[in-house]
């Protein structure tokens, strides 16, 4: 029996990566997790120590914890779905042939592109009640008397930036689904058009189908993402008025940031619990595959 040569020069190539990881990654998420058993407060460091599930008993206790678990979902379902939904619209104008197609869809990246901070400034300037160029545009139309405060009422505020995180999303639905269906073979199309097929009738038999992987992987990813966002509520709303827009993410922020980290590590750790149990449906059908 002929025994191969140990060659050292792969893991040596992947060591830089492995080891950017391991302490950008995973000892922040170790620390993170010890630190959620602990009483972890930097405002009074000499009265840090071991408090067990002290501080998850207080987060099912709280009620803005609540608040924000409900925002989150409804930050996800309807951002993350809205997004697919325009995004996948958006993929089928543009696989058509038509002028200036290179550069509308250069053009439609631009959303995705941008820096959070930058789109929630950028929206926030867009909904002022004062100069904002949105109450300037329907007061223009007549279809509203008196400007309105879209961020400053609770009524207005969370919709206002569901609105936003949906436009920055969708070229990256848009992109990915335009790739799936720019590998469809065009020999499916031309059968069905020979059998008599409608346009609907190809998109739910041929179009659907050919593009699950691609619509499952980035629903997943997106949710994720949308999940885990913080730039763009805290630029707009930094969480208010009242609680209205505050999801998980940025009252975990919002905690951290007065140095209580005890406590917005536990809820961390109870956000990536949920975020991994999304994810397990990805990592089944990705070993099935394999």
């Amino acid at each position: 029996m002929i025994r191969k040569k140990f060659n050292i020069w792969p893991y040596l190539l992947i060591a830089p990566a492995l080891l950017i990881v391991t302490f950008v990654v995973f000892l922040p998420v170790i620390e993170a997790i010890f630190m959620s058993f602990q009483q972890y407060d930097l405002r009074r460091p000499d009265q840090i120590a071991y408090i067990g599930f002290m501080n998850f008993a207080e987060m099912f206790s709280d009620p803005v914890f609540w608040q924000a678990l409900k925002n989150t979902v409804i930050w996800v379902v309807f951002g993350v779905g809205l997004q697919f939904v325009f995004g996948f619209l958006l993929a089928l104008l543009l696989n058509q042939q038509f002028k200036g197609r290179g550069v509308v869809r250069a053009v439609s990246l631009i959303p995705w592109a941008t820096p959070g901070v930058l789109i929630g400034l950028m929206w926030k300037w867009i909904y002022d009640g004062s100069y904002g160029v949105l109450n300037d545009l329907l007061m223009k139309l007549g279809l509203i008397d008196q400007p309105i405060i879209f961020l400053s009422q609770t009524s207005t505020a969370f919709g206002s930036v569901i609105v936003t995180i949906i436009w920055q999303g969708i070229p990256f639905f848009a992109i990915m689904i335009l790739a799936g269906l720019q590998a469809i073979s065009t020999e499916m199309y031309e059968a069905a058009d020979i059998d008599g097929a409608t346009r609907l009738q190809k998109l739910w038999r041929i179009t659907i189908p050919s593009l699950k992987n691609v619509i499952f992987i980035t629903i997943l990813l997106r949710v994720i993402w949308v999940a885990n966002s913080v730039d763009i509520i805290h630029n707009m709303t930094g969480g208010g008025p009242s609680y209205s827009t505050q999801t998980l993410s940025v009252y975990i922020f919002n905690k951290a940031t007065v140095l209580d980290l005890g406590y917005s590590s536990s809820m961390a750790l109870f956000l990536m619990l949920m975020l991994a149990i999304v994810a397990i449906p990805y990592l089944r059908n990705s070993f099935k595959e394999r």
